[in-house]
């Protein structure tokens, strides 16, 4: 029997993207099912019934998509976040979720920095603004995005730091990097901070009043991680405390509204999530999600599984 591979993606890949996986599935033997821009989840729950693999981006595959899927045994996240995932009820039925690291990071580290230069530049208002050069960087977590914006923000001349306590120092020479060994110094001497933590039960809601008070006079914090990282009435609180702070995220709060309301002039955030829109990720993403199916279902292979 030939085994079935669902594409299921209510934020499509690009077209040419999702017809070279298709191109790709079919040249291995499998059977490609495509489920686009669905609204109702009772329709990931049929398409799943009969697959061995899926392929998704931002879906969420839950306890009850899970149980649908009968013959599932992959489930590959096309990017690198995979909280959108139950991975505990995926590991309780034998079904391996696995990412797609770096595909993403590229595009993400570039938004990170355009939103740099917009926030330094006052949002394009014509006031006048400040330049990147000469001032202090701090990446808050230097992995696959988080060094590529510290090499972006060595180009522009800044001086760049960073916090991660699970790497060794070699990784922070390698990346040219100072290496901060507590947080509070990250977020005390930089005029940049860049986050790019994954969403954790260590990490929800972590970076708070206590932590963001600790901010350095006139400091921007940019977020294109995860929002469940940031706590966002605290977040809130300090602004309205600290006038001088600055935030933009690709991920708007729920109370955006209200920070728009108080904090136009130093709020920016992207109509969507939006540090992997490019062309460029979108298809990198959804190729290494196939091409890791396709190793898994005809050689048994087992690449980037993140519920081990």
């Amino acid at each position: 029997m030939v085994d079935k591979v669902l594409i299921a993606t209510e934020k499509p890949f690009a077209e040419s993207a999702r017809n070279s996986m298709v191109k790709m599935f079919q040249e291995a033997g499998l059977e490609p099912v495509v489920l686009e821009k669905y609204t109702d989840p009772k329709d990931l729950l049929a398409a799943v019934a009969d697959v061995s693999a899926m392929v998704i981006r931002s879906d969420k595959v839950t306890k009850d998509v899970l149980e649908a899927g009968k013959n599932l045994k992959l489930v590959v996240r096309a990017g690198a976040g995979y909280d959108n995932v139950d991975c505990a009820s995926a590991k309780a039925r034998n079904v391996i979720v696995e990412n797609t690291p770096g595909q993403n990071a590229n595009a993400v580290a570039e938004l990170t920095i355009g939103m740099m230069v917009m926030i330094a530049r006052a949002k394009y208002s014509g006031k006048s603004g400040t330049e990147l050069k000469g001032k202090r960087l701090g990446v808050h977590a230097l992995g696959n995005i988080g060094t590529i914006v510290a090499s972006l923000g060595r180009a522009f001349g800044m001086d760049v730091c960073a916090f991660d306590p699970f790497l060794d120092q070699c990784v922070f020479d390698e990346c040219c990097v100072g290496c901060i060994t507590k947080i509070e110094d990250l977020y005390s001497t930089c005029d940049y901070v860049s986050v790019h933590i994954p969403a954790t039960p260590e990490t929800i809601k972590s970076i708070n009043y206590a932590l963001l008070s600790k901010m350095k006079k006139g400091a921007a914090l940019i977020n294109t991680a995860r929002a469940e990282v940031i706590h966002e009435e605290e977040l809130l609180k300090i602004m309205e405390d600290r006038p001088d702070i600055k935030y933009a995220s690709d991920i708007a709060p729920k109370n955006s509204a209200a920070f728009m309301e108080k904090f136009a002039d130093r709020v920016f955030f992207t109509p969507k999530k939006m540090g992997a829109q490019t062309a460029e990720a979108n298809t990198n993403a959804g190729l290494a999600a196939a091409r890791q199916i396709i190793a898994y279902l005809k050689e048994g292979k087992v690449l980037n599984q993140v519920n081990p």
